[in-house]
């Protein structure tokens, strides 16, 4: 829609747009974005729930009356609620394996309790793409070992973009905990068991889990970085606004 909206624009027809990302957006410079912090493929925020849609949509319209520019891009204040929690929506999200919350022995490391988690998780993974024949994992073009490798580098504070030439630093960030989270969800809902709500899993993720604890642990290393792509990123999309209570707590 950002090329489009030119062409659009020039015949008369005002245009109105909304971004996943940000930093695409200000490159494309559309004459109208509003900008949402929510998952990619998500420009509504949530399923199920027409009433926050319809808030969406009428910020992304309201745009049209707003005058100025070139270019007016404006950031949506709200993040995307839980998902509705019916058996409807929650078909088949279930949560086989829960780790134990971690424990600070002498030489473990954040890096060595992440990987002795991802390999209890990685046969689940496995079974859950096998048994889809397909995931969602895989925006960031990076493969899983890079993922980690490149958000723990990050954590010691060494900024290098894998995906240099491709995105920025602060949309490899995105895109790689994004890949994360997933990979642990799909996981998660591997095989059939006890019901698990999608605040639940979030909970888990963020609570329970070193890959929360790592990504928790970016946030105020990144938010302060010079880089301007990645402090925004880690400021506005890394850790959703119901689980940044953790941010205090931590």
């Amino acid at each position: 829609m950002g090329a489009a909206s030119y062409y659009l624009e020039r015949e008369g027809l005002p245009t109105t747009g909304i971004s996943l990302v940000r930093e695409n957006t200000v490159a494309m410079r559309p004459p109208r974005a509003l900008w949402v912090p929510f998952e990619l493929g998500r420009p509504l925020g949530v399923p199920g729930d027409p009433a926050f849609q319809m808030r969406v949509v009428k910020a992304a319209l309201a745009l049209l009356e707003r005058s100025g520019g070139p270019v007016i891009l404006e950031d949506y204040p709200e993040d995307a609620p839980a998902l509705a929690e019916t058996a409807d929506d929650m078909d088949g999200l279930v949560c086989p394996w829960r780790p134990p919350k971690p424990e600070h022995k002498p030489g473990g490391t954040l890096a060595e309790r992440l990987a002795a988690e991802m390999a209890g998780l990685a046969p689940w993974y496995d079974m859950a793409r096998s048994s889809r024949g397909r995931t969602t994992v895989g925006v960031s073009g990076l493969d899983m070992p890079e993922v980690v490798e490149f958000l723990l580098g990050l954590a010691d504070e060494r900024p290098e973009n894998p995906r240099a030439g491709h995105m920025t630093l602060g949309e490899c960030l995105r895109f790689a905990t994004e890949d994360l989270r997933v990979w642990y969800l799909e996981a998660a809902g591997a095989r059939p068991g006890i019901q698990a709500r999608s605040s639940d899993l979030a909970d888990w993720f963020w609570g329970e889990t070193a890959a929360g604890e790592l990504l928790l642990a970016l946030h105020p290393i990144c938010s302060r970085s010079s880089e301007p792509t990645l402090a925004r990123v880690a400021s506005t999309q890394l850790v959703p606004r119901s689980q940044r209570h953790r941010l205090s707590a931590g």
